[in-house]
Formats: C-alpha cells, structure tokens, sequence
C-alpha cells in the first residue's frame, strides 16, 4: 500500500533561501530512491516562505528506507535551524 508524505514547511526569519536551496538539493536523491513514485516542492503562492513537500512511496518499508539515507539524515540534521515543520504521513482510503 503506497505511502504519502506531506510537509509543510515555513522559513524561519531570513532563512528562506537556505531552506529552498537545502529542499532543491534533496530533489535528485529522493526521487533516486527505489521506492519512490513522486517527489515534489511546492510554494505557497500567498506566502513565499511556506513550502510543501509532495512525497508519494511505494509503500511503508519504502519511507523507512528514506528516512535512513544520508541526504534525509542532512536535511533531518538541519531543518530545525532553517523552518517550522510539520509532516504528515498518510494511507489511502478506499471511497469505493
């Protein structure tokens, strides 16, 4: 069953450019994963420091790999400094 992430995060004063440089660069590597489907950055287009990560895997054992690479361990080393965040990670529903 594939499992959704969905982060939102909001720099913190003055750091709005490190923490899209930092989400640009983690691009590459997470969409290299072999359980991942999808992997994007969004901008709120009515707050310029507010961002969302779109993140879909194949399934659950695929987000426990992601969270062991060495680029997330970065991000997870750094995004504290840079934003507030708040991550979802979400099922599907079946609205047969």
């Amino acid at each position: 069953m594939t499992s959704k992430i969905t982060a939102i995060l909001t720099a913190r004063p003055g750091k709005g450019a490190e923490l899209q440089t930092l989400l640009i660069s983690m691009a590459p590597h997470c969409r290299a994963e072999p359980g991942n489907l999808r992997w994007d950055v969004w901008r709120d287009s009515s707050n310029e420091d507010r961002y969302v990560l779109d993140e879909l895997y194949r399934d659950r054992a695929a987000v426990e790999a992601h969270r062991d690479t060495p680029h997330f361990q970065d991000y997870l080393a750094r995004i504290t400094e840079l934003a507030e965040r708040t991550a979802v990670v979400s099922g599907p529903v079946d609205v047969k």
